[in-house]
């Protein structure tokens, strides 16, 4: 039985013949590592014979993918309306004096409404990798990229990076937010390519998903959940290979941050051990994932609904950003807290860029990191929910 599979290959591995002597010769070593996607059907004989291939550097089932919902919390603590949406004022971005010019953001999901006035005077390059075409008939996509980079709308600050000039909007996830392992893969590897120095990703590995998927088409539960969890299995191996490729490239480019939500699984509302650890991608090495904090009383407070063990946490709750088709919404959710580390590290790149540091994704990462801070957290956080802290601007 076939099933669709996503080749990852390294094309500085690629060999050449010489065109009469029979002989190959390997590229020349230490060139940066070239990443291509490639989509195939194979059974499981033909997979292996793939995976034998020297070029082939990881392959995977492909398996769905879905946009990290929003979700309705009770209870938020709602301060005064401001001319400032509260995460921008919470990371600091409003008080900095890095504004991400310079910087290329990329955001992979449903895609995004060119024409909002967030976006004005933005250099939006936006690529299909869905099938329904550009532009966001669901919306999610145009909320996370406003929190990224969005300038001001009917007088409110929306946008932690207001400076960044070109945006890479990459759309893997379809009108009814839903997609593909493949989908993501290739988006990743365009993002890449065109220079993103950030890449933000608000959504997640759907694996209920295929195993109902399976089950609809007559397999065996028992059956299609293994195979399900082999799909998983191998698809964080893949999602681990191309992150390793990304890296490996940045010994020879600046490199790109990719962060991704942690997932918005928990339900601490029910019951205070109701935690489910970050999932895919964002549980992927090299991620940097992220938590969603809420606004209490005592300090800022997980989100009920956000997965544990974060790097990193970020406000997501009450969320005020773009709306498809004009003005403004709130939204909750990891997928809100993410831009907010995306649109922060783009000002982080910024600085770096500008000054006598080594200009790379390992100093902006490390920068990040040191950055982050605790005094604005209730006392009761857990370190394992929030991970280093709430990102902060410099």
């Amino acid at each position: 039985m076939e099933r669709r599979y996503a080749v990852l290959r390294d094309m500085s591995r690629a060999r050449t013949a010489e065109p009469f002597g029979g002989g190959v010769r390997a590229l020349e070593l230490g060139q940066p590592a070239a990443p291509r996607i490639d989509v195939v059907e194979l059974d499981k004989r033909n997979a292996q014979e793939v995976a034998r291939d020297p070029e082939v550097h990881a392959l995977a089932p492909v398996m769905p993918t879905s946009l990290i919902r929003p979700v309705q919390v009770e209870g938020e603590v709602t301060p005064e309306s401001t001319s400032t949406a509260w995460g921008v004022t919470a990371v600091g971005a409003d008080t900095s004096t890095r504004t991400g010019a310079g910087v290329v953001v990329s955001v992979l999901d449903t895609g995004i409404d060119a024409t909002h006035p967030a976006f004005a005077g933005v250099t939006l390059v936006e690529e299909d990798f869905s099938g329904s075409g550009t532009g966001d008939q669901d919306g999610h996509g145009t909320h996370c990229a406003g929190t990224v980079l969005g300038r001001d709308v009917d007088g409110t600050r929306i946008g932690v990076a207001t400076g960044v000039g070109t945006a890479l909007i990459g759309k893997v996830l379809g009108d009814d937010g839903s997609g593909s392992s493949d989908m993501l893969f290739q988006g990743m590897q365009w993002a890449v390519q065109g220079g993103a120095h950030v890449i933000s990703m608000s959504l997640g590995f759907d694996f209920p998903g295929l195993v109902r998927s399976l089950t609809d088409d007559g397999w065996p539960t028992e059956l299609a959940t293994s195979a399900a969890l082999e799909s998983y299995r191998a698809n964080l191996r893949m999602f681990d290979a191309l992150m390793q490729m990304i890296q490996a490239q940045a010994a020879f480019t600046a490199g790109t941050l990719v962060v991704a939500a942690a997932g918005n699984e928990s339900r601490r509302q029910e019951d205070p051990d109701f935690e489910i650890a970050a999932s895919l991608p964002a549980a992927a090495d090299g991620v940097l994932s992220t938590g969603a904090l809420a606004r209490s009383a005592g300090g800022l407070t997980i989100a009920p609904f956000s997965n544990t063990f974060p790097q990193v946490s970020a406000p997501g709750v009450g969320i005020t950003s773009a709306r498809a088709g004009g003005g403004l919404h709130d939204l909750n959710g990891t997928s809100m807290a993410a831009p907010h580390v995306a649109g922060v590290a783009a000002l982080w790149w910024e600085h770096v860029l500008s000054s006598p540091l080594p200009a790379s994704v390992n100093v902006v990462t490390a920068r990040i990191l040191a950055a982050a801070d605790t005094s604005a957290l209730a006392p009761e956080v857990d370190v394992a929910d929030r991970g280093v802290g709430l990102v902060r601007a410099p």
